[in-house]
């Protein structure tokens, strides 16, 4: 949950349809994913997610506003290990109004306190100016670390610049 017009719960699949929609070329621009070719790619992808989240190696959770309606999704993968990979995007329609710094801060604070994780990778083509803004305005209560940048093709022709980061819990003894 937040404090705001988005709440921030476990994915359902009642939301695939939206997912499936909104998962598209401009979501996925600077992404390794494609948009799913069928619902059914979609499907597949989501209930794997599911089925690791009982599992305790992934979380997943849908953004949802104040009338249930679909509006991004947050996750964070490789919850075995010591640095797990968090992973958000939101609606273009929904997107500007911190929705995804809400859901980013509530997973990060939900994997520290059920989980005991301190450590994270995220992600981000250096060209997307949107998600290393949203990294940006965790460095009050993270460390912050750049990793190389990796420039490679998807199989699909994307050509990518992808950045990883290290976020460390500050306060951490």
């Amino acid at each position: 949950m937040t404090n705001r017009k988005i709440r921030i719960i476990p994915f359902d699949m009642k939301y695939l349809e939206d997912y499936y929609k909104n998962f598209n070329e401009e979501i996925t621009k600077y992404q390794w994913p494609d948009p799913f070719e069928t619902i059914e790619d979609a499907r597949a992808l989501l209930q794997d997610f599911l089925d690791e989240m009982e599992k305790e190696e992934t979380l997943v959770f849908a953004v949802v506003d104040t009338d249930e309606r679909f509006v991004g999704s947050v996750e964070t993968h490789g919850l075995s290990g010591d640095c797990p990979e968090l992973g958000v995007w939101i609606i273009e329609s929904e997107q500007g109004k911190g929705y995804a710094y809400e859901a980013l801060k509530y997973i990060l604070d939900y994997a520290n306190s059920k989980y005991g994780k301190t450590e994270f990778f995220y992600e981000a083509d250096v060209r997307n100016a949107g998600s290393n803004k949203l990294l940006s305005k965790f460095a009050d209560s993270y460390e912050i670390e750049a990793l190389d940048t990796e420039e490679l093709v998807t199989d699909s022709g994307k050509e990518l610049k992808l950045r990883g980061n290290r976020l460390t819990r500050k306060g951490i003894a």
